[in-house]
């Protein structure tokens, strides 16, 4: 895929920690959201099984006064997260997000 930002990088958002990001396939038009975004990372389409980069991303918002709050309940499928398939776990996991 092209690279975005011109020329700086595969995705908008080139910092280090996860952030919020919104995907969609060039091949079958379909569409998602993930907090588990990262940079110059994407995620492999359920449909295609392409690898697909997010169109945009931004920062994760911290409740006010609080550290930031993972919902452990929402299932994460590492099996389609490029963060995950290179880190070998869930990339949510450890000092990552």
């Amino acid at each position: 895929m092209a690279s975005r930002g011109g020329g700086k990088g595969l995705t908008p958002y080139q910092g280090k920690r996860r952030c919020f990001g919104e995907f969609s396939c060039p091949k079958c038009d379909r569409t998602w959201v993930s907090a588990n975004s990262w940079a110059d990372m994407g995620q492999e389409c359920q449909t295609c099984k392409i690898n697909v980069y997010p169109h945009s991303q931004k920062k994760l918002e911290k409740p006010e006064g609080l550290d930031e709050v993972i919902d452990t309940s929402k299932n994460h499928p590492q099996h389609l997260c490029e963060k995950c398939k290179k880190l070998g776990r869930n990339c949510r996991g450890g000092n990552y997000y």
